[in-house]
């Protein structure tokens, strides 16, 4: 008999129904999964709540390795990122780190207006550094719904300029490691990935990969997605 749960005991409804469930449908799921974690993908997201990482590209659990912060920032004094980054890298030998960011991101949007929420104003700091080394293709847009938009994939290629440029990821690739960097984008209107066309397999192509991307952003139809 499980103990009675005082709070939010639907959630813990919730968990029993979909642990039955896989058990019904994959009897050995949960033993298998105890056994190893051997996920070939890292995923570098947003933590908004709308944008689940297995979920929208149809993974089960242990099949891809997740790290979300607001805006999906990569910084290079954040230990935390980077733990998670050479974690995946060295220990679970992934082969692939993917940067997604979304449309209509709260944070983008903050920066992009330079609102005030408080702390969290110094972590978007990295956003607005973004914006403002693309001020005049920003400026550009027809309006703020596209300016949004583009700062979002923007954002996006930046941080996977950040995650190619970190010791650990470069570290990789010096010693023969296959490892991809790509920057991808969902739009949560429609449940649609976006390839960004940066696809970084080795620290050669990090300058003509990132170049290519933000040409290909800045020079996009108003409006496209």
């Amino acid at each position: 008999m499980l103990p009675r749960v005082r709070f939010l005991p639907e959630l813990f409804s919730n968990n029993r129904a979909w642990a039955a469930a896989m058990a019904r449908e994959q009897p050995d799921f949960f033993q298998r999964l105890a056994g190893q974690q051997a996920p070939p993908y890292l995923w570098i997201g947003c933590s908004d709540s709308r944008v689940p990482a297995n979920q929208i590209v149809g993974l089960l659990p242990g099949e891809m390795f997740v790290h979300r912060n607001v805006a999906n920032v990569v910084v290079h004094a954040d230990l935390n990122c980077l733990s998670v980054i050479q974690f995946a890298v060295e220990v679970l030998r992934v082969s692939h780190v993917i940067v997604c960011g979304h449309y209509g991101c709260g944070g983008v949007r903050a920066a992009l207006r330079d609102e005030r929420h408080g702390l969290v104003d110094n972590w978007l700091r990295h956003v607005q550094d973004v914006r403002e080394r693309h001020r005049s293709a920003l400026d550009a847009q027809a309006s703020e719904a596209e300016r949004l938009a583009r700062l979002c994939e923007l954002n996006v290629i930046e941080q996977v300029l950040n995650v190619s440029q970190t010791t650990v990821i470069r570290d990789a690739w010096s010693r023969g490691q296959s490892l991809v960097v790509h920057g991808w984008i969902y739009a949560i209107e429609n449940g649609l990935l976006r390839d960004l066309d940066i696809a970084i397999p080795a620290e050669a192509e990090i300058g003509p990969a990132y170049a290519k991307a933000v040409a290909s952003c800045v020079s996009r139809a108003a409006g496209a997605r």
